[in-house]
Formats: structure tokens, C-alpha cells, sequence
């Protein structure tokens, strides 16, 4: 995975706004691997990470799984046990829109984790939430099934494939 989210900017400026869309810088990085791509699947939910754990158990081979927590910065929706099952099942990476725990464990996994920060206390396991629908954060829409992109300079998404 060769690519630079800048470049990606440069090479489609005519589609900025329009097909390809840049995430208000918000995140922090974690997980091993620095930049990642892939198809986007989306979960929505609020401080209850039972459908995060469904989901890293499905296969991930090409796919990043973005999760609109809301925002909550009173619990984690990932820590180091679900990094772990998502990289034993191919997810490339994982933006959540909300925190993650057991950070040191998470870097040395193989995936890429963005979030906006990390919290000690893990979430409630209800299975409340929904999957596959369009969640809106960091002034984004996004669609399942839209591209993301994201490196040490931001995250991009677009509604196609843009490198391979």
C-alpha cells in the first residue's frame, strides 16, 4: 500500500468536495501500520461496542470499519483484544469517532487505528447500534461502501477507488 493522502489530493483536486471528501483533522494515530485503505463499513452506535466485536469477527480483506461512537470520550470502543481479532480476520483498519484503550498493546498490532483518544474504561456490551448506514462526522459523510483513505497527513473518502 503506495500511496501519500496529499498526492491523492493533487491528483484529484477537480473532485475535492464533490466524489472526494477530507476529514477535518481530529484523530490520533495508533495500531502498526500507518496509513491504510480500503471499503468503507460503518457502525453507529453509543457506548456499547457488542457490534464492534461482531464485526471483527467477519472477514475484513479490503475493508476499514468506521464507527460514529458520537463523539463519547467517557468510555472505549476498542482496546487491544479487538485490534487483535480484527487483524486475525484481514480489517485493514478502524476510525473511531470516539476512543480506544490499551493503546501500547494496540501500536503493536497490525492494523491502522485512528481515534480521538484513549479512555481506560470499556464500553457496555448491550448490542445496541446500527450497521451499514451513512454516519456523518469530522464534517464527512460516510457511505458504506466508499473508499478511505488514510495516512499520517489526514483521512480522504471517495465515492471510488482511487489507488490499488
Amino acid at each position: 500500500m503506495n500511496f501519500k493522502t496529499p498526492d491523492l489530493c493533487d491528483a484529484f483536486e477537480r473532485e475535492l468536495g464533490k466524489t472526494l471528501r477530507v476529514v477535518a483533522p481530529m484523530f490520533k494515530h495508533y495500531g502498526a501500520r500507518t496509513s491504510f485503505c480500503g471499503h468503507i463499513v460503518t457502525l453507529k452506535l453509543f457506548e456499547d461496542n457488542a457490534l464492534v466485536r461482531t464485526t471483527f469477527g467477519e472477514d475484513g480483506k479490503g475493508k476499514v470499519l468506521v464507527i460514529d461512537g458520537g463523539g463519547s470520550i467517557r468510555c472505549a470502543l476498542v482496546g487491544d483484544q479487538l485490534a487483535a481479532l480484527a487483524n486475525k480476520n484481514s480489517w485493514e483498519g478502524v476510525i473511531v469517532y470516539g476512543c480506544i484503550r490499551d493503546s501500547v498493546e494496540v501500536n503493536m498490532v497490525d492494523i491502522g487505528v485512528l481515534a480521538l483518544d484513549t479512555h481506560p474504561q470499556r464500553s457496555l456490551k448491550k448490542g445496541a447500534g446500527e450497521r451499514d448506514l451513512t454516519v456523518t462526522f469530522g464534517g464527512v459523510s460516510f457511505n458504506p461502501g466508499d473508499y478511505l483513505y488514510a495516512d499520517e497527513d489526514g483521512v480522504l473518502v471517495s465515492n471510488r477507488e482511487l489507488h490499488r
